[in-house]
Order: C-alpha cells, then structure tokens, then sequence
C-alpha cells in the first residue's frame, strides 16, 4: 500500500460512511482496498462524468470533499487502476483520462474537432477484438482501438462553415 508523508492523517485512510456508496464500497472491498471517502468521491465522479480528465474528477470531488488535494487525487486515480476498478485511457492530445467501465472490451470514438469520447463496443464482442499479425510469443489479451473523426454536431457546423485556404483545422487549433 502507497504512504503518503506529509502532515496531518493519510486522506486515504479516512474511512467513508457506507449506505449511499454500497455498490462501490462492495467492488473496493472485493478489491482488497479500503472504503474511503476519498476513494467513493472519485468513482462516483467518474460514474457521473465518464472520461474525465484527473481535474475534471478533482473539480467534482471538491464539490463534497473540498479540502482534498490535487495530490490526493492521483493517488487514488492510481490506486483504483492498479485495483483494476478503473482504465486508463492513454489518448493522442490529451491528458491521461478515466472510466469505470472496465468489465468489458470496448473501444472509443473521438471527436478530433471538439474531443468528445465515446464508448464504442468491440465488433467481435470478445477481447483482444483484434487479431495481430504477429504476437512475438505474447498472449494478447486486450486490443486499444481509437476511432478518430467528427461527431455529428461538429459535422453539422463544419458544414455551415467554409474556411478559407489556409485557415487551421479545429484540430490542429486544441494543439497549441
């Protein structure tokens, strides 16, 4: 188990009043991890807020938890993925993001104009999903994919729109 030093009780180690959380507090439990406040302010973020970003889930936690610190947060971004109660998606442009849907083999869809995600459910309908090529002597067990490309509702605008030769694409604009 990770210790953070510092001053003050490990914000992990507080433990967290159980009745509204009990689904979440099960899994933490079956995980082999304590219940903490902490611990059910992040999930139920991301139940609410599915792909968030580690600030997005600390501006939600705030919400109940205001004292909890930035700090706070990754470790148990870190900890309930490590638990495997939480994936980590690793996407081009963007800050590492989370979700709870991880009892499944799902891929995602991303908007390159606006950077909405979406859950897009494996074709074959059993993991990896994809069958490499070449396995270099590993069992695969998990196959990423990302789809990139317009959601409708920037399709629509990018349809109304006509920039002029030269102008920069929405992507190229949220790469600063």
């Amino acid at each position: 188990m990770t210790h953070v030093t510092g001053p003050g009780p490990d914000p992990e180690q507080e433990h967290a009043p159980g009745a509204a959380s009990l689904p979440w507090a099960a899994r933490l439990r079956g995980a082999g991890l304590r219940v903490t406040r902490q611990r059910l302010a992040v999930l139920d973020a991301l139940d609410h807020s599915p792909h968030a970003t580690a600030d997005q889930v600390l501006e939600h936690v705030r919400r109940s938890l205001p004292e909890i610190t930035v700090q706070s947060v990754y470790t148990v971004l870190h900890s309930l993925t490590d638990a495997g109660l939480l994936r980590q998606l690793d996407l081009a442009n963007s800050p590492a993001r989370y979700e709870t849907r991880v009892e499944d083999n799902h891929h995602h869809a991303v908007c390159t104009a606006c950077g909405r995600i979406e859950d897009v459910a494996c074709a074959v309908g059993h993991a990896p999903c994809l069958t490499p090529a070449e396995t270099h002597g590993m069992t695969i067990r998990v196959a990423d994919v990302v789809y990139q490309g317009l959601c409708a509702d920037c399709a629509r605008r990018q349809a109304g729109d006509h920039p002029g030769p030269g102008a920069p694409s929405p992507r190229d604009a949220h790469q600063g």
